[in-house]
């Protein structure tokens, strides 16, 4: 298995993976829309030994009260089911978080469980003072401060690109 940046050969694996993994088709549709209009900052996939996408972790722009921060947005995250338990996407959100960093961007957010993204980092974004467009339970929004100090004064509403008002 490799895990790497994906490339313009991985489109049709990326979307068919989703398409697999999820129960829609909503995910493959939001991501050909991000990718489509160049809203994909970084996309990070796993292959198997022949190549083929077996995981992949899309990351996107968000904006805070409206303004541009350089924080990113993680979502999808998708493993074919052959390859789940493996520890395969936390590779892939690690080499993501670590590429952002590299890159300049300064935050993170997520929608997922607490529990799972806590081991990167992540925190409630309400107990940082920050909210998401969407009405969710406590706790599912979440935050992450790559450098630190990217949130130090700074409250109000995260907003993800307009591709996502779609799902």
């Amino acid at each position: 298995m490799l895990i790497r940046t994906e490339a313009p050969a991985d489109n049709l694996g990326i979307l068919a993976l989703l398409e697999h993994a999820f129960p829609t088709d909503a995910e493959s549709k939001l991501v050909n829309s991000l990718r489509e209009n160049g809203k994909i900052t970084l996309s990070i996939v796993a292959s198997d030994d022949e190549g083929k996408v077996i995981g992949c972790a899309q990351f996107s722009p968000v904006t805070l009260s409206g303004n541009d921060y350089g924080w990113q947005g993680l979502a999808p995250v998708a493993v074919h089911e052959d390859y789940r338990n493996q520890g395969i996407a936390e590779k892939m959100i690690k080499e993501g978080l670590d590429s952002l960093l590299e890159f300049g961007y300064s935050a993170c957010v997520v929608l997922g469980e607490p529990e799972y993204y806590s081991r990167f980092g992540f925190s409630c974004a309400e107990k940082n003072r920050f909210r998401c467009q969407w009405d969710l339970p406590v706790g599912v929004f979440q935050v992450l401060d790559l450098t630190g100090e990217s949130f130090d004064g700074l409250s109000g509403l995260i907003e993800y690109c307009e591709e996502f008002d779609q799902f």
